[in-house]
């Protein structure tokens, strides 16, 4: 018996989280603040494909292992590249206890194969919560809207021009919950092909073209250079995303074999760099006071004074999604944000008579 899941690794693979809250302390206090970007826990338009000795068991197969790699792409989405080394303690758990719906966008089955394009949503709460629980860094607020303009030179000495299966490439990524959100424009006319190369150079002035002509702030060039005799591809991103301008070329090998597969790659790598940027942006702006996760160790001698300092916390002003992680007959751990920072949050906290004070990047709460 053999499945295969499938990603967009090859020729035939391209389509392809306990203590509840302390109800009568935590359940009566106003805990505020709205839930961000919820779209960005669906994974959609991801391909699946198992074979297995009947249609049932490749279906079942198909949709449990689809699932686990989905949710691999999820975490990959909402988790900054310098924690990817942490994603391995999750790499056991079961995709199934976070799934909250499953759509179907294509499938077709033989005896013993099949193949589906899926919508896989996350529950995300849940997801959040088991991230937190492990200490891994997310993002889990979406970028601005981004107009993208995929534009395409066969060769080095051609005019650079819109081009269709450029353009499809993009349309088969998730544009719409991706931590980036994507939005396709066509190249327009005004746009001459001096002030794309000039863009592509580098050139500061030559955004403003595009910012005029499009009427938005955010928008960007996917220039993807074809050379045939050096076989490779190359991509340069240029314009301003919203994190700020830049420009930024990156080259792929064709494969002789599949070269639709290369622009897969180069649009695939692409999005990821426009998701890494804004993760590192917000990430570095929580370590400069930004909302942030925070987990705290909650120290008390009984369960009245746990109480007490609960009461005292879900009072604060300023905190968001205030949970319990964990809860002993000594100590708890608490998960909360707090938009100005963990440093200002110990100075209010010492006003409402509790101590929160950081011992080598642990957190710690008490009574004064």
């Amino acid at each position: 018996m053999t499945s295969t899941v499938t990603g967009w690794r090859g020729p035939s693979h391209r389509r392809a989280l306990g203590v509840g809250l302390l109800a009568g302390v935590l359940g009566l206090a106003a805990v505020s603040g709205a839930v961000a970007g919820e779209d960005i826990f669906t994974v959609a338009n991801y391909p699946v494909e198992a074979r297995a000795d009947n249609a049932v068991a490749a279906k079942d197969r198909a949709l449990s292992e689809g699932q686990q790699a989905a949710f691999r792409s999820l975490l990959k989405r909402l988790v900054p590249v310098t924690q990817y080394g942490r994603l391995a303690r999750l790499k056991a758990f079961s995709a199934g206890e976070l799934i909250e719906g499953v759509r179907v966008r294509s499938e077709r089955n033989s005896s013993t194969e099949y193949i589906a394009s899926l919508d896989f949503s996350f529950q995300s709460k849940s997801v959040r919560d088991l991230l937190r629980r492990e200490g891994i860094v997310f993002t889990d607020e979406p970028a601005p809207v981004l107009n993208l303009i995929p534009v395409w030179r066969s060769d080095p000495a051609a005019q650079p021009r819109s081009d269709a299966k450029w353009t499809d490439v993009w349309k088969g990524l998730d544009l719409e919950h991706a931590l980036t959100p994507v939005k396709l424009q066509a190249l327009k006319g005004e746009i001459v092909a001096e002030r794309l190369m000039a863009l592509a150079g580098g050139e500061g002035s030559a955004i403003r073209t595009l910012v005029a002509a499009y009427g938005s702030e955010l928008v960007l060039v996917a220039l993807a250079e074809q050379d045939v005799a050096a076989k490779r591809l190359s991509v340069t991103l240029a314009g301003r995303d919203a994190v700020g301008a830049f420009a930024l070329k990156r080259s792929y090998r064709i494969d002789p074999a599949d070269p639709s597969y290369t622009s897969e790659l180069a649009a695939v790598v692409s999005l990821g760099i426009l998701e890494g940027r804004w993760k590192a942006i917000k990430a570095g702006r929580g370590e400069a006071g930004a909302s942030a996760d925070l987990l705290i160790a909650v120290e008390f001698r009984g369960m009245s004074e746990w109480q007490d300092i609960s009461r005292r916390l879900a009072a604060t002003p300023g905190i968001e999604e205030l949970e319990v992680a964990g809860l002993s007959a000594r100590g708890a751990r608490v998960t909360l944000r707090f938009a100005e920072g963990p440093e200002r949050l110990a100075d209010v906290l010492a006003q409402a008579g509790l101590i929160l004070r950081n011992a080598q990047g642990n957190w710690t709460l008490s009574l004064q």
